[in-house]
């Protein structure tokens, strides 16, 4: 078992999620490969200048690769005015007028992260704005950038007023006299979005260096972009990449997912083939396609089957929008997949759900099974005629499993308005599972944590994390297994990510990417999974993060 090995990591025990060796309590590394995984003999390759890492009895798995972020955007909030983890009304204004103080020469406030369930209907208005920022534009889209809270110098910046019509992909939200109320939604949002400035490229790198940093210290060592190309407000991240990658910065894998502009059609995949050709570089490919079927069911612009109720519980004449007519998306996927892209979809209600598949579907009948690991993000409500079409299509089902709990955001903005039947088809991760559907996961950062550990816990539990005693658990039967949502979060976004030849399990050949846990969560209740931190994350053997008590 010669020659020695640069690093063994021993005193285990290690969860490979390898079917033909699940566990091992020691992993030896050399040249940035593993050497060897088993227990007592890989010791045998430890010489003099080996690493060892004792584990004491702490686990240590493959690096988790998130198949649904977006870095840069969120590198980007922390710097600016930064609004997540709170849902207090007056901590967003506290905190919206320290930022303007803090910054006399910003010409925009910008930043964003807030949560619609800390407004009556999720929708906060530009007067709250305008009595702590009078003299600017402010513009600051929510947590899940699907709308946007300006104030009144940024409507007019804007132009917009009574007489501007909602765009075919929006809303403005108005008062009962039909004048602009400060909330916009989905296509709207650009009205204003339009005009912030970006960001300078030295700002974006920044950013993304920063989101890099975050992302090592939760294990997370590859991921897919969801959003490469300029939309709305957020800086295209391609020409940060590309500098990381330069400057020898880039240590994660990234797979980007180019951004199909809804407002064209078929013309532009030519123009997305050159640009899959001239991202292929080092850690970063961009062999993807990323097409926004629908919106969000808080705001009612996720596309369903049926009307949204109202208020009152009447059927309403809203079923969510469709943002690519769905015999033109067939096409479109037919003639991407025949490119050799894979197709990454936001399809969050049923009816996206299903024009996601029919497009998947119409690609396989034309163009037979070409091995494009297509994929759809988030699923909040899938019809139970659609599950088992993921096994059979070949299509992965992308997890936000942070998602998959009670809180105020679905029980207020949401459940109201399914009702009782749709609403228990939500997030039906256990149906998928069942019915052989590929599973993958992702946060969608900065819309939600970008820690693993905070989703997988939901996953398990179906209960957020530090939620109430007495919370009563969000469709139970929809559970997963511990092992499961970890292979998800490895193995099933390793296979969604095209990785899954290199990395997503501890398996002797593979790329050392490795993260030592602070436990061994198997080993304790599931109720406490959440608090489960990494110690150290490997990249190819070398270090990209270690906790300040590792």
């Amino acid at each position: 078992m010669s020659p020695t090995a640069d690093l063994v990591l021993t005193g285990g025990p290690v969860h490979t999620v390898d079917p033909a060796r699940s566990r091992a309590t020691s992993v030896a590394v050399r040249n940035g490969r593993i050497a060897a995984v088993g227990h007592d003999e890989v010791r045998e390759l430890i010489g003099p200048r080996t690493e060892v890492v004792d584990l004491k009895g702490r686990l240590l798995l493959p690096g988790f690769q998130d198949a649904h972020v977006h870095p840069q955007g969120a590198g980007l909030e922390l710097g600016l005015c930064h609004l997540a983890d709170t849902t207090d009304p007056a901590e967003y204004l506290r905190r919206i007028k320290e930022y303007a103080d803090r910054n006399p020469d910003a010409e925009w406030i910008t930043g964003g992260g807030w949560s619609l369930e800390a407004f009556p209907g999720g929708a906060p208005t530009a007067e709250a704005l305008d009595a702590i920022v009078p003299d600017r534009p402010v513009f600051l889209p929510n947590r899940d950038h699907h709308g946007a809270w300006v104030n009144s110098r940024a409507l007019e910046r804007a132009g917009i007023d009574a007489r501007t019509p909602d765009p075919a992909d929006g809303r403005i939200e108005r008062d009962a006299d039909g004048n602009p109320t400060g909330m916009l939604q989905e296509g709207a949002v650009h009205l204003v979005g339009k005009l912030v400035p970006d960001p300078t490229p030295e700002d974006q790198l920044a950013a993304l260096l920063r989101a890099q940093a975050v992302l090592h210290s939760y294990g997370v060592t590859a991921w897919q972009d969801a959003i490469v190309g300029a939309y709305a407000n957020m800086a295209d991240p391609a020409p940060s990449y590309l500098a990381a990658l330069d400057q020898g910065l880039l240590t994660a894998r990234v797979v980007g997912a180019l951004w199909w502009d809804r407002e064209r059609g078929a013309e532009q995949i030519p123009e997305l083939i050159a640009r899959r050709e001239e991202l292929h570089r080092g850690r970063f490919r961009a062999g993807t396609v990323k097409v926004m079927q629908d919106g969000i069911a808080e705001n009612h612009t996720a596309a369903m089957l049926t009307p949204y109720l109202t208020g009152c519980g009447c059927s309403s004449d809203n079923s969510g929008i469709s943002f690519v007519d769905p015999g033109e998306l067939k096409k479109y996927v037919t003639e991407l997949d025949a490119s050799g892209f894979q197709v990454h979809f936001h399809a969050l209600g049923d009816r996206a759900v299903r024009e996601a598949l029919d497009a998947v579907e119409s690609a396989r009948t034309a163009n037979g099974w070409r091995d494009t690991r297509h994929h759809l993000a988030h699923l909040q409500v899938v019809h139970p005629q659609d599950v088992p079409r993921f096994r059979a299509l070949g299509a992965s089902a992308n997890l936000q499993m942070l998602w998959a709990a009670h809180e105020p955001q679905m029980d207020e903005l949401t459940l109201p308005f399914l009702g009782a039947e749709r609403g228990a088809r939500q997030y039906p991760f256990g149906d998928l599972l069942r019915a052989g559907a590929t599973l993958a996961a992702g946060s969608d950062w900065p819309v939600s944590s970008p820690d693993p550990f905070q989703a997988i816990h939901v996953a398990v539990n179906r209960v957020s994390p530090g939620a109430p005693e007495g919370t009563p658990e969000f469709l139970p039967g929809q559970r997963l297994d511990l092992g499961t949502a970890l292979a998800a979060y490895t193995a099933g976004s390793a296979h969604v990510n095209h990785l899954d030849d290199i990395t997503g399990s501890i398996t002797a050949g593979k790329s050392a990417d490795l993260v030592v846990l602070d436990r061994d969560p198997f080993a304790g209740p599931p109720e406490e999974i959440a608090a489960t931190r990494v110690l150290e994350t490997f990249v190819e053997g070398r270090r990209v993060h270690t906790a300040d008590d590792a």
